[in-house]
């Protein structure tokens, strides 16, 4: 009896120890990631994809052993970064990351990625308007700052020049319509821009556009003090045009867009709430049929893509 006792206490010792510094096993909760994973399907989740996070994260804080970047379309296991209180005992998420830190992406209102070129907001395209309306430009130009833009050329009564996104955002905001911009080269779609991923040690810009989730992510993550006015951010009582975050962070996606559960509802996910990489598929069942007879056996171990 004891050595049957000392050998279940060895085993659970040895499952403990597995799960708290090797591996993990979550179920899919929802509709969110279909097509690569199926609502009630259990995944074995790698903790050393990308190093070890040490637990026990509210006493000793963030440390991860032997550390390396997520990659570009990874399904991730990660805590909620919108939760409270410790990082490690929060809500689980998993969704795939789509943007790493320092990525640009093209986002529109909704947050959803599109397939619009992936420019910089300072990159300069060349925009033709009609010749006519020339004052119109010159004078809102001179309203919203944008001071030594010269004529590039001329193109059938078209006047041509050159502006960055941000740039023609603003003169399109200006002049509400008044005069028509037609870009030269690939332009995006109207509500489409580009945000970038904030990597430690890098300054991002302040856009109107991206103000309210810089925001958020330096109150949440950063701790610091910041707010809102019109467009204008302020941290720490300072109006700032561009901020330089501590932390690397990635921008997660679900496979279902009608899914809010990614950065769309919680924002960029810092790098000390990834806990590790969906590598295995170690149980599934077809949830649309009954119990008794919806197993998928060849659905077993199946590798997460």
């Amino acid at each position: 009896m004891k050595q049957l006792l000392k050998a279940v206490l060895i085993a659970a010792a040895l499952v403990v120890l597995i799960k708290v510094f090797a591996f993990t096993s979550c179920t899919i909760p929802s509709t969110g990631m279909e097509n690569s994973l199926l609502r009630g399907e259990r995944v074995i989740v790698n903790k050393w994809s990308y190093g070890l996070r040490l637990p026990l994260m509210g006493m000793t804080g963030y440390h991860r052993l032997a550390a390396r970047g997520v990659e570009r379309g990874d399904i991730v296991l990660f805590n909620n970064p919108a939760g409270k209180g410790t990082i490690d005992r929060r809500e689980l998420f998993i969704n795939r990351c789509i943007g790493l830190p320092g990525d640009t992406l093209m986002l529109n209102g909704q947050l959803i990625q599109t397939r619009d070129q992936v420019l910089s907001p300072d990159s300069k395209l060349v925009y033709a308007y009609p010749g006519e309306q020339e004052d119109l430009v010159v004078e809102a130009m001179r309203r919203v700052g944008i001071g030594d833009n010269k004529l590039v050329g001329f193109d059938r009564g078209d006047f041509l020049r050159s502006f960055s996104h941000y740039e023609i955002y603003l003169m399109r905001q200006e002049l509400r319509g008044q005069v028509t911009f037609r870009s030269l080269q690939t332009d995006t779609a109207d509500g489409v821009h580009p945000f970038v991923v904030p990597a430690r040690g890098k300054a991002v810009k302040v856009y109107p556009w991206n103000a309210k989730l810089l925001c958020n992510t330096i109150v949440q993550h950063e701790g610091r003090q910041a707010r809102l006015q019109g467009d204008t951010l302020w941290v720490d009582g300072r109006r700032v045009t561009s901020y330089t975050f501590k932390k690397d962070y990635h921008w997660v996606a679900s496979n279902n867009s009608v899914s809010l559960c990614d950065s769309r509802l919680f924002g960029f996910v810092p790098d000390d709430h990834i806990i590790g990489r969906a590598s295995l598929i170690w149980f599934s069942k077809d949830t649309e049929e009954p119990f008794w007879h919806g197993f998928r056996w060849k659905r077993f171990f199946r590798l997460v893509q």
